[in-house]
């Protein structure tokens, strides 16, 4: 058993998300977004993480991460666990986070996913986009939503990533997964191959440059389904990103592309919930319409908002309204609302109260509001 197998499985008990190794740090995991040392492990040397490292790394991710100062890759300890690898390196010496994949694909009903999300899958082609900051769980979103396809549809669905995370077996889909460094050297040479792949479905791991995301877009205007990902934290952003990657010059042409082929975003971030146990997901959700369309078209995107607001009727949600309905619902606090929202000011004044009852039922006095 590789060394390092013993701090994955003391992150596994405590139900941890990611291990965190930097040099003359002691090993740490991160449990329910917060990061705390591992109990009774020694600081790191440059020895000791060398070989932890070294140890379950592929011969030529080993090299690349002396070369290049990173690598990622996946790591499965035994038959059960798999866990998505970064080696980095920083001023202090080696580092690496590791993230654990759920070997089970949960479904989108085991997530409470909105019901717009189940119908994004039923869709034949088009853009649907997953974007939110690092540790947001986009990937398990993406893989509730790719199994969703894979269990009520045959479709051939391609999947690009850097490294493989969830992997699909076959149901009334034929699945390929194919991993970006082992199968491909990029993103866009996967996508330009896929157009000679017959597929029905793609999932691209990450839309990083003008060239992937060019390709993208024009695969979903050929009839294919794309999904991919940002790390952006709103709709408004995300068609921002897309459109800013591209020369100035081209820039009213992939509006118009984005009008006619996107069908959705999902925009989302995960809440502590109020009870401390675990944590919740809280998604702004821009479905297709004729005024989407519009304002994406013409550059209008700060009316997404408005247009968010006034699509409830489609499956349309703000991230604020959707962290109001999560505090309302008593799942997460004022606090842990305005620490994600968009528009703090919003819920300042719940803030205050909150604390304010807190200080009632200590004897004390309110905190400032966001601290």
């Amino acid at each position: 058993m590789p060394a390092i197998d013993k701090l994955f499985h003391a992150m596994k008990e405590v139900g941890g998300s990611d291990l965190h190794l930097a040099e003359g740090q002691p090993p740490k995991y991160r449990v329910h977004g917060h990061i705390a040392p591992i109990p009774g492990e020694p600081l790191l040397t440059h020895a000791s993480l060398s070989a932890y490292l070294q140890e379950i790394c592929p011969a030529h991710h080993w090299e690349k991460y002396n070369k290049k100062g990173d690598a990622d890759f996946a790591y499965a300890m035994g038959k059960t666990d798999r866990f998505r690898a970064n080696y980095y390196k920083h001023h202090g010496g080696f580092g690496a986070i590791f993230r654990i994949i759920p070997v089970k694909i949960l479904t989108l009903e085991q997530l409470g996913a909105p019901k717009k999300l189940f119908e994004f899958t039923k869709l034949r082609a088009g853009l649907m986009l997953v974007t939110g900051p690092t540790g947001s769980g986009k990937s398990t979103t993406l893989a509730a939503m790719i199994n969703e396809i894979n269990e009520k549809y045959a479709r051939h669905i391609l999947t690009i990533e850097e490294p493989i995370e969830f992997v699909h077996p076959h149901k009334k889909s034929v699945i390929t997964q194919r991993e970006v460094g082992e199968h491909s050297k990029s993103f866009a040479s996967a996508l330009r191959a896929a157009a000679r792949e017959d597929c029905d479905v793609i999932l691209v791991g990450e839309m990083r440059d003008l060239e992937t995301i060019s390709l993208a877009v024009s695969a979903a205007e050929m009839g294919v389904l794309v999904f991919g990902t940002l790390h952006t934290n709103s709709a408004a952003k995300t068609i921002d990103r897309i459109v800013n990657v591209f020369p100035p010059g081209q820039q009213p042409q992939i509006r118009t592309m984005l009008a006619g082929s996107l069908r959705g975003v999902v925009s989302q971030t995960l809440c502590r919930k109020i009870d401390g146990k675990g944590r919740v997901a809280a998604q702004e959700i821009l479905a297709y319409n004729t005024a989407v369309a519009a304002a994406i078209r013409k550059g209008e995107i700060a009316k997404l908002n408005s247009v968010m607001t006034a699509g409830g009727g489609d499956g349309m949600i703000t991230m604020d309204d959707r962290l109001n309905q999560l505090f309302e619902a008593k799942s997460i606090s004022a606090k842990e609302a305005y620490m994600k929202a968009l528009d703090k000011k919003r819920f300042e004044p719940l803030v205050k109260a909150e604390e304010a009852e807190a200080a009632k039922a200590a004897g004390g006095a309110p905190a400032p509001a966001g601290h």
